[in-house]
């Protein structure tokens, strides 16, 4: 079994908006506004660089317990000792990288329609990132958007905890948690606010208020 982790408000890391402030404040600030989990995504990283991130990261995170997902990078996150991974529909099977991690790290899939869903191997997955909700300039192969309508036709076939993820702001978190999701996935909400601590508070209150 997986150690246990909260989706209510996921954070996803962007090297080109936390430049200015730095990895390590943005987290330590949104943390602090409440984000539950945090995602390192920097797809430009090479596997050294990645991995030292990752470390420090986790020395941030772990006291608090707060889970360490690795984007994509299995080899990643059980280099830095991370406490999970988060895949996509072209990475590693959710079977060869539960194989690698496992039982006890947190493994995510990304899933964007029903169709993705029905073909994915979902053996070893402990939750789903469901979207892009709203389109997105952060991942440029997220998909088309699919709406608050798309997170509830995914919630409509599975019990696993989900999260809607793409191009989220404050003002669409109401209509992602009442479609089923568990919690809000965002990266520019916190990675691009001017006070990532206080747009943490904010987003949390608002998934809060709407379950």
């Amino acid at each position: 079994m997986p150690q246990p982790f909260d989706l209510t408000l996921y954070l996803v890391t962007d090297p080109r908006l936390v430049a200015a402030r730095g990895l390590l404040a943005t987290v330590d600030a949104a943390v602090k506004g409440g984000a539950t989990i945090v995602q390192l995504r920097d797809p430009d990283a090479h596997g050294r660089a990645l991995v030292e991130q990752a470390r420090a990261l986790k020395a941030l995170l772990a006291p608090l317990g707060i889970p360490l997902i690795i984007n994509d990078r299995v080899d990643v996150a059980v280099a830095a000792d991370a406490d999970g991974v988060h895949l996509g529909q072209d990475d590693m099977t959710p079977a060869d990288a539960r194989t690698v991690l496992g039982p006890e790290r947190i493994l995510g899939l990304s899933v964007g329609n029903p169709a993705e869903y029905a073909a994915s191997d979902l053996g070893g997955v402990d939750y789903l990132g469901v979207g892009p909700v709203n389109a997105t300039g952060t991942k440029a192969d997220a998909g088309g958007a699919i709406g608050a309508a798309g997170v509830a036709a995914i919630r409509a076939l599975t019990r696993l905890p989900l999260v809607g993820i793409g191009g989220l702001a404050t003002a669409d978190v109401a209509d992602v948690i009442r479609a089923g999701a568990d919690g809000v996935a965002v990266v520019s909400a916190i990675c691009a606010a001017s006070d990532p601590e206080q747009a943490a508070r904010t987003l949390k209150a608002a998934v809060i208020a709407a379950r």
